[in-house]
């Protein structure tokens, strides 16, 4: 019959959305491999081509762009000021900001918790779409949300929150979470590649023209990544990211792409049994408990954004059971352990070809900064030589293939928090060392070194 619907199956990429009559072993647009799903389509008969065809939109309204307000000062504030620095000062009204994270970080924990901090007069809309209402109440009491500005509904219906959003006009919109909400148009199930994609436009689309900002919560996948299409990242104007050990207490926000502030701030939080703390001091707490006098530990500083944060790297060499010695690094990138053995072995004489080499960022943290290369070297020439390093010792530098001691950005402020926090001896590439006022810092012993052996020899560590 002509009007006649007729279902298809299409085979969707989940990274690109890239479409085919078949599955594909290896996607032909972005190249990633076993990431086709399929698919069912309805399409209309020629009734409904012809209805589409004869249907015009009207013209989209325009302005000039110096009438366009774009006042900075406008960002409603969580009260949570680690989530407002990632955020970058605060909320945008009108921004859709996207919350990732492993099942049971806490994306859920930190919106509710939201909801109670927000700044006073805002109405926020809370959407569950995995808990009832009752089971939301609940965790809202764990939390302590009164709730007198919060509304709850427990809907999966992507036209039915549309129509709530339209109607009710909140401040802020919360989905929890994005891979329950479905379109009744759309044939395959909740949290496929099209129903992922669809919703979330049909909110975005709700809420951009009347400047609600939209909270959409995401779960990930088996590697980490974000569940749905890629092109989910791509609609969204912030895309958050807890990460973290479900088993550690602390947990790590970090904005992995903001249109309105930097992507190197991070926010630091801590899980109790009342909800997640804002650790506004990181430093003070990840250096807290480490032990001293103990061979291979030393603490370096990194750079997150604008807040210096100092982290302890520890180092274990053992003798290896195996044929090939295993290079297990944990916060700290594989690649740069190697290089940096070789380095050693090169450059430094120390020589691990038939031992275990085992690194650890301290606190479940992650460790991306270069400079934190010359604290991993003494780390290991530490438990190597099984001399312990100065407890107050800070090591900031980056390590080159010559093995020279390369200059790190930002060393003045890397100096002041650690200083603050008690440390009196800092071993710092000479070229940095030029930019820091050590009358700043009296009682302070620096150390400008150029080389590994440099430094090696300043700790009184020899070759072997």
């Amino acid at each position: 019959m002509a009007g006649k619907s007729k279902a298809k199956t299409v085979y969707v990429c989940t990274q690109c959305g890239c479409e085919a009559p078949k599955w594909q072993g290896k996607c032909p647009d972005c190249g990633s491999w076993n990431s086709f799903v399929e698919e069912t389509r309805v399409t209309g008969g020629s009734a409904a081509k012809s209805a589409a065809a004869e249907r015009r939109a009207a013209p989209a309204k325009v302005r000039p762009l110096a009438e366009v307000s774009a006042d900075e000062s406008v960002r409603y504030r969580t009260g949570m000021k680690e989530l407002d620095r990632v955020l970058g000062g605060g909320i945008v009204p009108g921004a859709a900001i996207l919350v990732c994270g492993d099942p049971g970080i806490g994306k859920s924990t930190v919106l509710l918790q939201m909801c109670r901090t927000i700044q006073p007069g805002l109405r926020v809309l809370y959407v569950s779409g995995e808990e009832s209402m009752r089971q939301v109440k609940l965790r809202a009491n764990r939390l302590r949300v009164a709730g007198e500005n919060v509304l709850l509904t427990s809907s999966t219906d992507a036209e039915e929150i549309y129509e709530t959003v339209l109607a009710e006009k909140p401040d802020v919109v919360v989905v929890d979470s994005i891979q329950t909400i479905s379109l009744s148009a759309i044939t395959s199930s909740a949290g496929s590649v099209t129903q992922v994609r669809e919703c979330t436009q049909l909110l975005i689309n709700a809420c951009k023209g009347s400047e609600i900002p939209l909270f959409i919560v995401g779960h990930v996948n088996k590697d980490g990544g974000i569940a749905g299409p890629k092109v989910l990242e791509h609609m969204v104007d912030t895309v958050l990211y807890f990460e973290g050990d479900r088993n550690l207490s602390y947990r790590i926000l970090r904005a992995i792409k903001n249109r309105f502030g930097s992507t190197n701030e991070i926010g630091v939080f801590e899980m109790s049994g009342g909800g997640l703390l804002e650790v506004e001091n990181p430093s003070e707490a990840l250096l807290s408990g480490r032990p001293t006098d103990v061979s291979g530990t030393c603490i370096t500083c990194m750079m997150e954004g604008t807040r210096p944060i100092l982290v302890e790297v520890q180092a274990l060499i053992a003798k290896t059971s195996f044929g090939n010695p295993r290079r297990v690094p944990t916060g700290f990138d594989f690649n740069r352990t190697a290089l940096l053995i070789a380095v050693l072995e090169k450059r430094g004489g120390y020589f691990m070809g038939n031992l275990d080499v085992f690194i650890n960022a301290a606190g479940g943290m992650r460790i991306d900064d270069p400079g934190a290369d010359l604290a991993v070297a003494l780390c290991m020439v530490s438990n190597l030589l099984d001399k312990p390093v100065d407890s107050k010792l800070l090591a900031l530098g980056e390590i080159g293939l010559a093995g020279e001691v390369r200059p790190v950005g930002l060393a003045q402020q890397r100096v002041g928090e650690a200083y603050r926090l008690g440390f009196t001896t800092f071993i710092l590439p000479k070229s940095s060392l030029r930019t820091i006022d050590q009358g700043q810092y009296p009682g302070a012993v620096f150390h400008g070194v150029s080389s590994i052996g440099e430094a090696f020899t300043g700790l009184r560590m020899g070759r072997r």
